[in-house]
């Protein structure tokens, strides 16, 4: 039984669409940074999307801990044209899009990026391909906020529009069983 937990990366301070654009995090927060790897696994893998927001996130969590490769396919959404434009900006250029993605998030897609669905679909296939390589461990995965929830969302079985509700802070925990349907969302460690 795989046991995942999904460690969204560091802040950014983005005040826009952010998704593969590579920004850094902010990872000065050394003392909650501290808490979370004592909180993780000892004996955890540690995986990251590419992106340095996670790599470097990853890097700072990983203590003793073995490193599997960066992984693109654990990249945040795509955004297309909207990642990097402020949210309100792309409301004026797609008011009606921009509504249904977050309204009823599924196949709706930004130009030049990808749906809900088609982000769903290929961190499914990442998850599936890490926990056939590694069966039965504890995985410790730095990625995004859009991913945490498409993981969440499989876990619980719930609707896209449903798990958009779910709170996922940057440096928060979301311990996830596939076998037990739990999901455990930790947004900030004592």
């Amino acid at each position: 039984m795989t046991t995942w937990h999904w460690v969204r990366h560091g802040p950014t301070h983005q005040k826009t669409f952010t998704g593969w654009r590579d920004v850094p995090a902010d990872l000065s927060d050394k003392a909650a940074i501290a808490r979370l790897a004592q909180h993780l696994p000892k004996d955890a893998l540690v995986v990251s999307s590419d992106l340095t927001r996670s790599v470097n996130t990853a890097s700072a969590l990983q203590g003793t801990r073995t490193r599997l490769p960066h992984d693109p396919a654990l990249r945040e959404f795509h955004f297309g044209v909207w990642d990097g434009v402020h949210f309100s900006t792309v409301a004026e250029w797609h008011p009606d899009l921009s509504r249904a993605y977050w309204e009823q998030p599924g196949d709706h897609t930004p130009p030049g990026g990808e749906s809900w669905n088609t982000s769903a679909a290929r961190v499914a296939m990442a998850v599936q391909r890490i926990e056939a390589a590694h069966p039965g461990r504890h995985i410790i995965a730095v990625a995004h906020f859009g991913v945490i929830l498409t993981q969440v969302q499989a876990v619980l079985g719930v609707s896209a529009q449903e798990v958009l509700a779910h709170k996922i802070e940057p440096l928060s925990v979301t311990t996830l069983n596939r076998a037990t349907s739990t999901a455990e969302v930790i947004n900030h460690l004592p």
